[in-house]
């Protein structure tokens, strides 16, 4: 008894020792968990408890649920690395992560409480975790990442945005607090993206021999790449159905498609965990072009918008997922197959969410379809890489 106690003791130890452990975990379950219910909804199965209509509550879950346990988990792990101080651990990581699942109870049964008090539980997490990122920047002075503070906030207003229109009786899934909450976690994976996919291909092709390594970088380009998503981001969020809107965003999507293709990552195919993360950023430009084109009168705009939210947020969050749990679980960085098989089923999924969306005839078919390749690819993340996070890092044991 003494034994399994202390194991348990030992194993939360460790479970707490790190953002992306409970932040990563709870990221996939839930991911599963919205998936499953929103098949059920669907296929009228069963009624939830939902203030926001089941559309718009499955957007909110998804978007500002996952992704903000995604993006927790990693800014927890990577904030220490950039600014030398030490990681929020223990007690005050265990409270951070009870405020997500406080924040996630509370819009799943948000018809039996006030609209401000869901909105006041779900928007304490991201303001939580804003105040820690701008004390460990300003107190690292690393002032490099404020833009990153930038992003988060942009994230949490559109959060905000999204409870003010639901709580209105507007369709919150169309509305604006939605796309700003898509602005700055696409943002987010083009300003992070493009420091790590080409610093991750140039050290797996280095270690291969190889001198076909990502082109050097050229700073003016990346700006000017940056600058016009952002330009074509902002203009979709004033007026998404104008001309200059559309142009704006096949604009970026050109520039980002050649950004990409400068970081050799045709040469690191070889590799999964290195592949992935160029066709998770590939998503960044094919939404910005999909939409872009849907708003000129060519393709189904609608459906574009999932080749940014389940192709640009899922695929290159879960490619970080398990390339970080990999990595800080000291584990070598070398897919197995059911990694593999992972990324086949989130790739899967978002091309028949897509072609679903333009496929009107066959959609329930290829929505069940892509529903459950969503929950293989994070169930396979939560049985796979779950115990990594209960167990001290592999180089230490």
């Amino acid at each position: 008894m003494t034994d399994t106690t202390s194991d348990t003791r030992s194993s939360m130890a460790v479970f707490f020792s790190l953002g992306f452990r409970p932040f990563f975990l709870g990221a996939a379950l839930w991911a599963l968990l919205v998936m499953a219910l929103w098949l059920a909804q669907m296929f009228d199965v069963l009624t939830l408890p939902l203030r926001f209509d089941p559309v718009s509550w499955h957007a909110h879950a998804f978007l500002f649920g996952y992704l903000s346990a995604v993006i927790a988990g990693f800014l927890l792990t990577a904030v220490p690395n950039w600014t030398g101080r030490a990681a929020l651990s223990g007690l005050p990581l265990f409270l951070l992560v009870l405020l997500w699942v406080l924040g996630r109870l509370a819009v799943f049964t948000a018809l039996w409480w006030p609209a401000a008090l869901v909105a006041t539980l779900d928007l304490a997490f991201l303001t939580a975790m804003l105040f820690w990122l701008l004390r460990e920047i300003i107190a690292g002075k690393n002032w490099r990442n404020l833009i990153v503070v930038a992003m988060l906030l942009a994230f949490l207003g559109g959060n905000a945005v999204f409870h003010l229109e639901a709580a209105g009786g507007g369709y919150a899934a169309q509305g604006i607090g939605l796309r700003i909450g898509i602005s700055a976690a696409v943002m987010m994976v083009a300003v992070i993206g493009g420091r790590i996919v080409p610093a991750f291909t140039r050290n797996w092709l280095v270690k291969q021999g190889s001198d076909m390594l990502p082109a050097p970088v050229m700073a003016g380009f990346d700006k000017i790449a940056l600058l016009v998503l952002l330009a074509a981001m902002v203009s979709w969020l004033a007026a998404p159905q104008l001309v200059l809107s559309g142009g704006l965003l096949v604009v970026a999507g050109v520039l980002h498609l050649i950004r990409l293709g400068r970081w050799a990552g045709r040469h690191a195919m070889a590799e999964p965990l290195v592949a992935i993360l160029h066709l998770g950023y590939a998503f960044v430009p094919f939404g910005a072009l999909a939409i872009g084109l849907g708003i000129l009168g060519i393709g189904d705009g609608a459906a574009a918008q999932h080749l940014w939210m389940a192709g640009a947020l899922g695929v290159m969050t879960l490619a970080v997922m398990t390339r970080a749990s990999l990595g800080h679980s000291g584990r070598a960085l070398i897919s197995d197959p059911v990694t593999v098989l992972i990324y086949a089923a989130i790739v899967m999924s978002v091309l028949l969410r897509w072609v679903a969306g333009n496929w009107p005839e066959q959609q329930g078919l290829l929505h069940g379809i892509s529903g459950g390749a969503w929950i293989i690819a994070f169930g396979g993340f939560a049985l796979s890489y779950g115990a990594m996070m209960i167990r001290p890092r592999a180089d230490q044991a």
